[in-house]
């Protein structure tokens, strides 16, 4: 691998990144293959996060670069206002046959962020449609991550994410998150704290529930950590809305395409919600895409509302809602999850996986742990400010040759289905030394 200069570093303002940190001690990845990325002095770095919790079916898939390679030679753009491409299409009919029953009607964005403002507007346009007008107001949890758009950040229960910007948003009203003292180190959903969902009855008792739009929940709280629910606790949300007339809306950007040993959280948990919203590994992170879907009769009552003008129905979409390359990408992602077997794969490796987090219980800077499938969330003891030493731990282990991704002081450990047990185990044993030395 070609080592190059190092490259000026002035004119990119990085996300969520401390930019002078960084500019004093870059970490770079310069190729990627399997579940593995390299640096651009040629060092191997094993990916920890799937990316970003994108590349479920590992990086560099031959079968992706084809069709996007193809996509692009025959289709590389068209707009999908009053336009529209063939694939895109045949994208929609491909993700409806893995999603819960009855969630087969899919409008495409850009990005998670994007795809959770496409849903509140659905919910909004949805009750103004059957006469609900005055449902305006959104319920969401603390320690919640929707993304960074306006709706989004409204919908935030991480303080940060909001402190600069609480003059633009929304009227959210947020439920307490579902982690308590008494579930450290649960290895799976514990068996208490389902009660905390009433905090949903409050909340309608107190501003009235035929106020309220929609729920937002991620179905395990990944960007926080993985907070995974309590048994029953999304089963009472279920119930909660239904008695109130409230919609439902899955966040699975993170749990979506298998994370959880099924395609989507919603069908492991047995719960179905109104919406899901869903990105990242929809094409297995190669191209930037997000969707959203609902049901049939959620678009049926939109497109009524429209009567017989000639407009559309529902005012929204992006310039590159459905672009056809990154359709191309999500067929051929669908049809890697599906030939390999990587959800099933995902759900026959999460014992294995779950053994290894969990065997790091003793180790000194470790303070809880937390995970379902293959995703785990690893607390860390405090340091000296929040966040250090999340911030430290992340920088210690790509030095070590381990990719993850910290918020504040957890760590979200989370590889790809592709891995193997011995991939898994050097993972962990990264992690033993880390998580087992001092600062």
């Amino acid at each position: 691998m070609n080592v190059s200069a190092k490259p000026n570093m002035t004119n990119h303002w990085m996300p969520f990144t401390n930019n002078r940190l960084f500019h004093e001690e870059p970490q770079m990845f310069a190729k990627a293959e399997g579940v593995k990325y390299w640096t651009p002095e040629g060092r191997e770095i094993l990916d920890g996060s799937s990316g970003l919790f994108c590349c479920a079916a590992g990086h560099g898939r031959p079968e992706i670069a084809d069709a996007v390679y193809k996509q692009l030679s025959t289709l590389d753009y068209s707009p999908h206002f009053q336009r529209a491409a063939p694939v895109s299409f045949e994208f929609a009919e491909k993700l409806a046959g893995i999603l819960p029953d009855g969630l087969d009607r899919v409008f495409f964005a850009g990005s998670g962020s994007e795809a959770v403002d496409t849903a509140m507007k659905m919910c909004l346009a949805y009750h103004r449609a059957t006469g609900n007008a005055q449902r305006t107001r959104f319920v969401s949890r603390a320690w919640g991550y929707h993304g960074v758009n306006l709706g989004g950040t409204s919908l935030a229960g991480m303080v940060n994410n909001r402190r600069d910007f609480s003059g633009i948003t929304c009227d959210v009203v947020h439920m307490r998150h579902t982690w308590t003292e008494e579930q450290k180190f649960t290895r799976g959903q514990p068996e208490t704290d389902a009660d905390l969902a009433d905090d949903l009855e409050e909340i309608c008792k107190t501003y009235g529930g035929d106020t309220i739009a929609a729920v937002f929940v991620e179905p395990i709280a990944g960007s926080i950590g993985t907070i995974v629910p309590p048994k029953g606790y999304l089963e009472k949300l279920r119930a909660i809305c239904d008695k109130y007339g409230i919609l439902l809306v899955f966040d699975e950007v993170i749990t979506g395409f298998g994370r959880t040993g099924s395609a989507f959280a919603s069908q492991a948990f047995a719960v179905k919600p109104d919406l899901i919203t869903m990105a990242k590994a929809l094409t297995n992170g190669a191209i930037p895409m997000s969707a959203v879907a609902t049901s049939a009769e959620i678009q049926a009552a939109v497109f009524d509302a429209a009567g017989d003008a000639d407009r559309p129905e529902f005012f929204h979409g992006y310039t590159y809602s459905a672009h056809p390359v990154a359709c191309a990408a999500g067929i051929a992602a669908l049809d890697i999850y599906a030939n390999d077997n990587l959800f099933e794969r995902a759900n026959s490796l999460s014992s294995h996986f779950l053994d290894g987090v969990f065997g790091l219980r003793n180790l000194p800077h470790v303070s809880d742990l937390r995970g379902y499938g293959m995703m785990s969330g690893i607390q860390l003891t405090p340091g000296d400010a929040p966040g250090a030493k999340g911030s430290w731990a992340q920088r210690a282990l790509f030095d070590e040759g381990l990719h993850v991704k910290a918020t504040g002081d957890a760590i979200i450990f989370a590889p790809a289905f592709v891995s193997t047990e011995q991939d898994i185990d050097d993972m962990v044993a990264i992690l033993q030394k880390v998580l087992g030395t001092p600062m």
